[in-house]
């Protein structure tokens, strides 16, 4: 199983959004909820120049440390689990599942974070691939290092950014309507909460079907 972090597994776009709208107004910018949110998933280059775009008159290697720093500290201080995320990694890990985690965040802050939960096999962080998401690189990267085909593979995303890398690596694929509603592409399940998936679940899409589980009274529904 491949698993995006901010967003997907826990709430850290309130403390990306706080970082960034505490670096712009540093320097003398306007940052709004908008403009955070439609950065969403996004690289730190894309994200850094956004920001330099913004007023922030620093240096991408700049921006990327006073962010990182900002919301290392904040997931140090707890980690803001979304519901069901942290009960579906314990399950899949105890079944015996490989589990990666594959996030656009930077090792500074994606390496703490897994060694802290103590249940992936390997950690692709958005600074030890050549072409971040939404280049497939990520999602390729993590299949091969756990050494399973991305055909076998399930990846879970929360961000345009990252869908567009999770479809295009190969992987069958679950958006999760986080803090932006996706228009996934035909093939990809969709939830609006982790809490809708246990092992049952999960190995019906990795068997290839594809679920709408975003209204959960009546259950999963094919689609």
């Amino acid at each position: 199983m491949l698993w995006d972090m901010d967003g997907t597994l826990i709430d850290t776009e309130p403390y990306w959004m706080a970082a960034e709208i505490e670096l712009v107004e540093a320097h003398g910018g306007v940052w709004t909820r908008q403009d955070a949110v439609a950065m969403i998933g996004s690289s730190m280059d894309v994200s850094a120049g956004l920001l330099q775009a913004a007023g922030v008159a620093l240096s991408v290697a700049e921006i990327a440390d006073a962010l990182n720093s900002s919301v290392r500290a904040a997931v140090a201080a707890g980690i803001p689990w979304q519901a069901g995320a942290h009960e579906a990694l314990r399950a899949l890990h105890a079944a015996g599942v490989p589990l990666a985690l594959v996030t656009s965040s930077f090792e500074v802050v994606a390496a703490p974070f897994a060694r802290t939960v103590g249940l992936f096999d390997v950690v692709v962080s958005g600074d030890t691939v050549t072409r971040p998401k939404p280049h497939p690189e990520p999602y390729l990267t993590a299949a091969r290092l756990l050494g399973v085909d991305i055909a076998d593979c399930v990846a879970f995303e929360d961000s345009r950014s990252g869908l567009a890398s999770a479809v295009a690596s190969g992987a069958r694929v679950v958006a999760v309507d986080s803090h932006v509603v996706l228009d996934p592409p035909a093939g990809v399940s969709r939830t609006s909460t982790l809490a809708s998936f246990d092992l049952e679940t999960i190995a019906r899409v990795a068997a290839g079907e594809t679920l709408d589980l975003r209204d959960r009274q009546g259950g999963a529904r094919p689609v």
